[in-house]
């Protein structure tokens, strides 16, 4: 039985999921048990104080809840178990297990949130994580610590993507956040890591669409700072995957609007940045310990890059992925932190490969544009176009799969089947040491008759 003094009982208003009641000594982000609906007890998250005004996100939803509702608080905001046993474990967005497996209420718990990393303890990334994912290799590296969004648009495969990043990246640990899953995307993301081994060192937190939607703003929190607890303290290179950022801020909208917050950008609110930021900051290369890198799925309503999620996001991040027609676009891409690793932790031949193929590549669209336009084509422009068939079908297909030096072999074999090695451009002691020799240079017939 609760004393009647650890109770508060004096409920102001109750609006959709959203209770509002007297009480002092009170923490933002602070979790506490509501008692009084039709439901036994319900979880409840403090999300705004204003002098003795607590207004609080009730998990199971506000129906059924009267004003003589007793909320009790637990003085602590979310925690999350944390220890090298959590491995393998799928774990709600409020970090109960889902998996079937044993409870873990004896193993250490950790407050979720919390200042980002000080500064002094950041140091300059230099490493490079592998993904075997030629577009994003070859073209724009993920650097270790980097935080980067994948950009697209419903209907595109992200997800695909995501897994595949996850299953094939140079990573000691991936942690997996899902927001607003529908079950056959969570049951996608389980049985890919299951089927290809991944499992046993993954970590999963999955919040599915017909979760609470207070648990889709908690659910980053718990995964980045698990994420960050394997970086620091057991100097593990940690890859975060989210999916996707646009369901977090659109559950940061509802409840904005049911707490009757004046809205900003398009129903955002105001503060739309600074949660983004709170989150993305979490990606950190540690001084004397591991990192923490973030690649997370942005979709854009209506395919519109100005729009207020990928708009802030872009502010934010370290450059972006851009997936279109199921494609990653070398034109839309950018990683800022190429430029640490490229030629200097990669193949000498790197730079040189990555800027002439994607010139080559632009050339290849132009000639495209020259033959639907029906104007007369060089000889030059037939070897663009066949190369823009062979870049295509050899590198940006996501399913392609190979190392960053097959990669840039592949580069090399696709160029010299298309040009002469003068035609290139590129440096006479990389021509000599990596163009292939002997191969046969036919104008593909397909670029004569489209």
């Amino acid at each position: 039985m609760i004393p009647d003094l650890l109770l508060h009982t004096k409920v102001i208003s109750i609006v959709g999921d959203i209770l509002t009641v007297r009480a002092l000594d009170v923490g933002l982000g602070e979790l506490a048990v509501v008692e009084g609906g039709e439901d036994e007890s319900s979880l409840a998250q403090v999300t705004e104080i204003s002098e003795d005004r607590v207004s609080l996100q009730v998990f199971t939803g506000g129906k059924g809840l009267t004003t003589d509702a007793r909320v009790r608080f637990l003085g602590h905001p979310t925690q999350v178990a944390y220890s090298p046993n959590i491995l393998g474990r799928i774990f709600n967005g409020v970090g109960q297990p889902i998996d079937g497996g044993p409870e873990l209420s004896d193993q250490p718990r950790i407050d979720i949130g919390g200042p980002s990393v000080n500064p002094t303890l950041r140091i300059v990334p230099k490493h490079m994580i592998e993904t075997k994912v030629p577009m994003i290799d070859v073209f724009n590296c993920l650097v270790e610590s980097q935080k980067i969004p994948i950009f697209s648009i419903a209907g595109e495969p992200y997800n695909k993507l995501l897994a595949r990043v996850g299953i094939q990246a140079d990573a000691d640990i991936v942690v997996f956040c899902g927001l607003g899953l529908i079950f056959d995307e969570f049951h996608f993301f389980r049985t890919m890591f299951e089927d290809e081994g991944m499992l046993p060192r993954t970590v999963m937190f999955a919040n599915l669409a017909s979760d609470p939607i207070v648990e889709r703003l908690m659910a980053p929190d718990l995964a980045l700072k698990v994420a960050e607890r394997f970086a620091v303290e057991e100097g593990k290179r940690v890859l975060v995957l989210i999916s996707d950022m646009t369901a977090f801020a659109d559950a940061l909208k509802e409840i904005g609007v049911a707490m009757e917050r004046v809205p900003s950008n398009r129903g955002y609110m105001g503060d739309l940045y600074s949660q983004l930021a709170s989150r993305y900051e979490r990606a950190c290369d540690y001084k004397g310990a591991g990192s923490v890198t973030l690649l997370a799925v942005t979709t854009m309503p209506g395919n519109d890059v100005t729009h207020p999620v990928p708009d802030n996001t872009g502010y934010i991040t370290e450059g972006q992925f851009y997936l279109h027609n199921g494609m990653i676009d070398p034109f839309g891409s950018l990683s800022r932190l190429k430029q640490q690793v490229v030629g200097t932790v990669t193949r000498e031949d790197h730079p040189q490969v990555m800027n002439t193929m994607i010139r080559l590549f632009s050339g290849a669209r132009d000639a495209q544009k020259k033959q639907q336009m029906a104007f007369d084509l060089s000889p030059f422009d037939d070897k663009l176009l066949k190369f823009g068939e062979l870049f295509t079908k050899r590198f940006m297909d996501i399913d392609v799969s190979m190392t960053l030096n097959e990669a840039l072999d592949a580069c090399w074999q696709t160029m010299a089947e298309c040009f002469e090695p003068q035609e290139l451009l590129m440096r006479d002691q990389l021509i000599e040491r990596y163009y292939p020799k002997g191969v046969n240079r036919g104008v593909s017939d397909v670029s004569r008759t489209q």
